[in-house]
């Protein structure tokens, strides 16, 4: 029968996402992505696939790497407009009774404060289907637009999310105690102050003194997702996260960095098999292998070249601009992504801008299944198999029609091998997920959940 894996949905609030130009394809519906029928009908959907989330990307800045401005961005709509993520959860949980909204929030851009409050009041709304998606940015534009000179060095902006987390913990998990909320009418006693807990921070890089704002949300702290595959990401998300996203083509990159991430987690005292991994893949499938491959061919005449080179470029913060089209790629030294140029440069191929915006125009950074629904169905328990992975991350080529492609026609295949689930488990995203409500006592944030104790043993020091 083989390991069980289930889908999230990969998306955000732009046309195109990880298929630039494609918004221009007929059936397309992403160019609608300002609308909230859009996201509606895409929870809908998705629900009847047994999809459990919604994993929704985002970045603050857009993409000016590509011959040094952001001209080619603009002109093929590559994630540029983009809206904000965090106001497509209401509207998806209003529609939907399962499926999961994963919110893509970067520890560089907000302050932790009111992060917390943002967050805290999604997982209210959604009675607790909100994860998080913690990343440290890439885009120099971003910053340079909110006023810094420029982004923190790579691994610096990972010491800044560590601390950010320390705080979240500490609003989410330690400020508001159980049963702090009473609602007594007779009493007139809405909370009991006594339970309400001043969090005292003060570290390197935020200094938050009092409580948090909201009280605890059904999840407390949502479910964490983190998508960094550098050293120093490996680190943090061994640490942190609950779901791992990996985007990278080869399948070998992958089963290292599963099985490396579960020994890390390990040595942080965690249960490697509860840390699960997510691999970016996109998917075109049809009755046959015939006619799924001349779907490809159908949506390859929609990619735009410039597009895919203005995301490859601001991912790696190489300007391909500069190469010529069937020039090898070296590596070079830049402050973006770190993981997307070690990949690239010292993956399974040599690569030049043609092959890139060849691969990079459907789908992004990872693979691409083309055929029937078991040859799809085949290709992905064997990538199961091999890199030990726990489910994919599901781009869209045309959207919605791909995860209609994907519910039609190879869920019921996956559903009829027994290793793709049939039903949903009640309760919040964790629970569904994981089966508890709470991050574990294993997971650094139980910690900060008695405050008056961190606080005692810090006056002690």
């Amino acid at each position: 029968m083989g390991k069980k894996f289930f889908f999230n949905a990969f998306e955000m609030n732009c046309a195109g996402h990880q298929a630039p130009g494609l918004w221009a394809h007929p059936r397309d519906r992403s160019w609608q992505y300002k609308d909230l029928e859009y996201w509606t009908d895409l929870a809908k959907t998705l629900e009847k696939g047994y999809f459990a989330a919604i994993f929704i990307a985002d970045v603050i800045g857009y993409y000016d790497v590509y011959n040094n401005d952001a001209r080619a961005a603009i002109k093929s709509g590559a994630q540029i407009p983009v809206n904000d993520p965090l106001q497509i959860a209401g509207p998806v949980a209003q529609a939907t009774k399962h499926v999961g909204i994963g919110i893509t929030s970067s520890t560089s851009f907000e302050h932790p404060y009111t992060f917390a409050r943002r967050i805290a009041t999604a997982d209210h709304y959604t009675k607790g289907r909100v994860g998080w998606n913690i990343v440290t940015s890439y885009l120099e534009s971003g910053a340079k637009n909110i006023g810094y000179n420029g982004l923190d060095r790579h691994d610096d902006r990972y010491e800044v999310a560590e601390e950010y987390l320390e705080v979240i913990y500490k609003l989410l998990e330690g400020s508001w105690e159980d049963g702090a909320v009473v609602r007594d009418r007779e009493k007139r006693i809405f909370a009991d102050p006594n339970k309400v807990h001043e969090i005292g921070h003060k570290g390197k890089y935020f200094e938050v003194p009092g409580i948090g704002l909201t009280e605890p949300s059904p999840q407390r702290t949502p479910v964490l997702f983190q998508a960094g595959t550098s050293k120093a990401g490996r680190k943090f998300a061994s640490k942190h996260a609950e779901l791992v996203f990996v985007a990278t083509p080869g399948k070998k990159v992958v089963k290292e960095y599963v099985a490396d991430i579960r020994r890390q987690a390990a040595e942080n005292g965690r249960d490697p098999e509860k840390l699960l991994v997510l691999a970016l893949i996109t998917i075109i499938v049809d009755e046959t292998d015939e006619k799924a491959k001349a779907k490809h061919e159908e949506y390859k005449k929609y990619v735009s070249y410039d597009g895919a080179l203005s995301l490859i470029s601001g991912w790696s913060g190489i300007n391909l601009g500069a190469y010529k089209p069937d020039e090898t790629l070296k590596k070079e030294d830049t402050n973006a992504a770190v993981s997307v140029i070690e990949d690239l440069t010292n993956g399974e191929k040599d690569w030049t801008p043609n092959d890139l915006a060849e691969w990079v125009g459907i789908g992004g950074m990872g693979p691409l299944f083309v055929g029937s629904a078991k040859t799809v169905a085949d290709q992905l328990q064997e990538w199961v198999e091999y890199t030990d992975v726990d489910g994919f991350n599901i781009a869209y080529a045309v959207s919605h029609e791909t995860f209609e492609d994907v519910i039609k026609y190879l869920v019921p295949e996956l559903q009829k091998r027994g290793v793709y689930p049939t039903s949903y488990n009640d309760g919040t995203l964790r629970e569904k997920i994981f089966g508890h409500r709470y991050l574990p006592e294993n997971h650094p944030a139980a910690r900060y959940r008695d405050i008056e104790k961190i606080k005692k043993e810090k006056a002690n020091k």
